[in-house]
């Protein structure tokens, strides 16, 4: 009977063990992305109308990329008919970063109401921490409102990277004084190096009449719905900061030396 006991007792501390050993092996879990903010507008066109829009998504998660996003912009007229309805596959947002995204649809009648919503992420672990994500450098932003009201952003987006990016997508949001979203657009670049920065352009259309822009805010990422592309280039490593050899003279004396007891050398 005390043997019995004992074997009992056993069985039930080793099951306590291997359930607390379970709960520790599972991942926390994975906070859904959040639509931060959306602007959306529309306007008269020849065939129909024109529903322009423009997001940004951030994720809270700092080990995981969010991918195979899909965004759904639904226009409805003052009934809740809808009108336009779209289905807008996004890019890989990255590990505790942020996705710029914009588009536009046609529409046969004028929607009342447009929304975003969106498809729950499927989440994959990154290979490198965050902060090895670095950004892709943006230079020499120029804003300029066109005589029909759009607006046509230039500028030159560079590669941190050792590997090139075969392929960049440049959003650019556009904000009002207040640095609400007023609206945006894209555009895509190409065989992008280090060190040989090319020019995009991209046009921002179907504002709100009467809106103001006072500032332009442009962001570049990789292209597709994985972020493999993004992976690739962050573990083939940055290039380095300083790439120019020193042209003058090494000091005769290190004066960043510390001279210990004993030391022959004389300062």
């Amino acid at each position: 009977m005390i043997l019995r006991s004992r074997t009992v007792t056993v069985l039930a501390l080793g099951a306590i063990f291997l359930t607390g050993c379970s709960e520790e092996a599972q991942p926390a879990q994975l906070k859904p992305l959040a639509l931060k903010e959306q602007v959306s507008n529309t306007v008269k066109t020849a065939s129909g109308y024109a529903v322009n829009w423009a997001g940004v998504l951030t994720n809270a998660n700092p080990w995981h990329f969010g991918e195979h996003v899909v965004a759904t912009v639904i226009g409805r007229d003052a009934s809740g008919a809808e009108v336009v309805r779209m289905d807008q596959p996004l890019d890989a947002v990255p590990p505790g970063g942020s996705l710029s995204f914009a588009g536009q649809a046609s529409a046969s009648e004028r929607p009342a109401k447009v929304t975003i919503e969106y498809r729950p992420a499927q989440w994959r672990a990154a290979a490198r921490i965050a902060s090895a994500f670095r950004t892709f450098p943006v230079s020499g932003v120029q804003t300029l409102k066109q005589k029909d009201g759009t607006y046509l952003v230039t500028g030159y987006v560079d590669n941190p990277y050792a590997l090139p990016a075969s392929s960049l997508v440049v959003n650019a949001l556009l904000r009002d004084p207040a640095g609400k979203l007023v609206g945006g657009g894209y555009a895509f670049v190409d065989d992008v190096k280090a060190g040989a920065p090319p020019r995009f352009i991209l046009t921002v259309e179907g504002l709100a009449p009467g809106a103001k822009v006072a500032k332009t805010e442009v962001v570049a990422r990789t292209w597709g719905s994985t972020g493999r592309p993004f992976e690739e280039l962050a573990l083939a490593g940055a290039v380095p900061v300083h790439t120019v050899m020193p042209t003058t003279e090494p000091f005769a004396v290190d004066r960043g030396r510390t001279a210990l007891p004993g030391d022959d050398h004389k300062e």
